[in-house]
């Protein structure tokens, strides 16, 4: 599965289990850090856990390696990294404090949406 498949993947997942403002930031033009962002908001620390669990579930089930995961102690901002594509869910005040969208503002944006 290359890289775009994968994130596009990721916000489907994201947009079946009610993840809110999915946004995907096609960044191969602009950093060698990863190919693609999903970011996302969920509505509660639990929302955040269920969906983390959710694209863990298909990356596994896809024998697909997730090289690093952070912030499952504060469930504000959890950080999935594949590699070709990072994974963000936030809470929405999390998110709108740090703002991760005004840095990659150049980058192709997909919105997924019903």
């Amino acid at each position: 599965m290359d890289s775009e498949q994968l994130a596009f993947e990721c916000g489907r997942i994201l947009l079946e289990n009610q993840a809110i403002d999915i946004k995907i930031f096609d960044v191969r033009k602009l950093t060698i850090i990863a190919d693609f962002f999903v970011i996302a908001s969920a509505n509660s620390q639990i929302h955040i856990k269920a969906l983390t669990d959710k694209i863990q579930e298909y990356l596994k089930d896809n024998e697909i390696k997730s090289f690093h995961l952070e912030g499952m102690k504060a469930l504000k901002w959890i950080l999935i990294d594949t590699y070709s594509v990072i994974i963000h869910i936030f809470l929405p005040e999390t998110r709108e404090y740090y703002n991760l969208e005004s840095y990659w503002g150049d980058s192709e944006i997909y919105i997924m949406e019903d």
